[in-house]
């Protein structure tokens, strides 16, 4: 196994759904879906201002992007091919400095 293809981990996380069932017991439904990417937004967040070390915070990151792939699983949509198309418009904008913060938005004229 490829650990950094981007085919192997959605099918990593299509074979867990898959053994949990998580179509047939709820697992799919987008609101609950976003209830936990909510929930581990939140441990990244305790990890990072408890000073938690750089293990535990990717450890956090990696749950999220689990449940990202899942979504993806559960939607029935190609994350990889959005994430090309969207970092392709992301890398054009131009960048701002807000309260500063470096930003880099699609801002208003």
């Amino acid at each position: 196994m490829n650990q950094d293809s981007f085919t192997e981990m959605r099918n990593a996380v299509q074979a867990f759904h898959e053994r949990f069932d998580m179509e047939g017991k709820g697992g799919h439904d987008l609101k609950y879906r976003i209830a936990l990417m909510v929930e581990e937004l939140g441990e990244i967040s305790a990890a990072v201002t408890k000073g938690k070390g750089k293990e535990q915070i990717a450890e956090e990151c990696a749950d999220l992007l689990i449940l990202l792939l899942g979504t993806s699983v559960a939607a029935d949509f190609d994350l990889n091919q959005s994430f090309w198309k969207k970092i392709r418009k992301v890398v054009e904008r131009k960048s701002k400095m807000v309260d500063g913060t470096i930003r880099i938005s699609e801002f208003e004229a």
